[in-house]
């Protein structure tokens, strides 16, 4: 379906919702386009590249229409090597301390392509974007949320701050080919360091206003709600907005439940840090976190994306428990537990992950 490999964890065929295996994960630091995970709201547009219109409003000197043309013609394309991460990513382990709605996303909500297209600030500064004040840049696109209150387009927003950041940028090429429909195209903004929430696909419309979106993804569906809070009684603006992404790391291969032969043995997994923010160090034990020892990261190609990492170590035959966390480059460190980050929508789980193997 839609391209991807047969193996792919299908959460959701109508929209469809999907992830790799974690093993898929570790074939190459870019990930594959069969392979990318995929988090889809409302059914999938089909909007023909050349019938696709981008409206921009709101605070600036003087709103546009653009065409793919337009973009590729008046501004400089950029590239950019990024990875997202669904908010819900790991969700399965916190669905492990307590039962939470949604889809038990694993290890595989999280991908890394390389993006190419127009910075999203050369786009608005062509508009004459103001900024004497904090403002904010709404997304709209046309795909609809029968899950929200009411239902509704999707859309989302982020400071303007951000927008005017060089990383961000409205794409039309993923993996040096065409921006697939089930990810966005024919134009999709990508918003590296934030959850994958917020790089809107299939967008049609920006209006910068003196507000963050209106939208219920923004208001409602994207926030850390306290332990103890009903979701059937949450108001919109309740709990923590969700932007920057978490740091995490997450052990890729082998994978949880595994049987490996004794002796050499190659861990590999990857780190990702959030916004303005890098991987230090990526710790592994062998002993429930009592010993710890350093693994090799492999060199980054951009700052926005995640640091894959490995340690070889000597397998013992029985059972054995790896566990990893990563620091960040502000001495941040993963929590060990789940337990302390459950919420009830089931997001931002970070904390310490663990593989139990069989070793024979």
């Amino acid at each position: 379906m839609w391209g991807k490999r047969e193996d792919m964890l299908v959460h959701e065929d109508s929209p469809y919702n999907a992830e790799p295996a974690g093993s898929a994960l570790v074939e190459g630091e870019v990930t594959a386009l069969d392979t990318f995970y995929c988090r889809n709201h409302g059914e999938i547009p089909d909007i023909p590249g050349e019938q696709w219109r981008l409206s921009v409003t709101g605070l600036v000197d003087h709103g546009q229409d653009f065409t793919l043309s337009d973009l590729e013609s008046r501004f400089e394309t950029h590239g950019l090597v990024a990875t997202l991460q669904c908010a819900g990513n790991r969700r399965a382990g916190l669905i492990a301390v307590r039962d939470i709605p949604g889809e038990p996303w694993e290890s595989g909500a999280t991908s890394t392509a390389e993006w190419r297209g127009v910075r999203l600030s050369d786009v608005l500064e062509a508009c004459g974007v103001h900024t004497a004040r904090s403002l904010h840049v709404e997304f709209t696109a046309p795909d609809v949320a029968d899950e929200a209150t009411p239902p509704q387009q999707y859309g989302s927003s982020i400071p303007l701050s951000k927008a005017l950041s060089d990383e961000v940028l409205l794409v039309w090429e993923m993996n040096s080919e065409p921006l697939p429909r089930v990810h966005g195209g024919p134009v999709r903004v990508v918003v590296p360091g934030y959850i994958g929430a917020r790089s809107v696909k299939w967008i049609t419309g920006i209006n910068v206003q003196d507000h963050p979106s209106d939208n219920y993804f923004q208001t409602t569906a994207y926030h850390i709600l306290p332990a103890d809070a009903d979701l059937h009684t949450a108001r919109p603006g309740d709990g923590i907005p969700l932007s920057t992404v978490a740091l995490n790391c997450d052990i890729l291969d082998p994978s949880d439940g595994a049987t490996v032969s004794s002796g050499p043995l190659t861990i590999r997994g990857y780190a990702l840090a959030g916004d303005g923010r890098g991987i230090a160090r990526v710790d592994v034990s062998l002993d429930g976190g009592h010993a710890w020892a350093q693994a090799e990261l492999d060199a980054g190609q951009s700052p926005w994306h995640w640091r894959r990492w490995s340690l070889a170590v000597d397998a013992k035959p029985g059972p054995l428990t790896i566990t990893a966390r990563a620091w960040d480059t502000t001495a941040a460190v993963q929590p060990e537990s789940a337990a302390q980050l459950w919420n009830p929508h089931g997001y931002v789980n970070n904390s310490w992950p663990t593989a139990n193997l069989t070793v024979t």
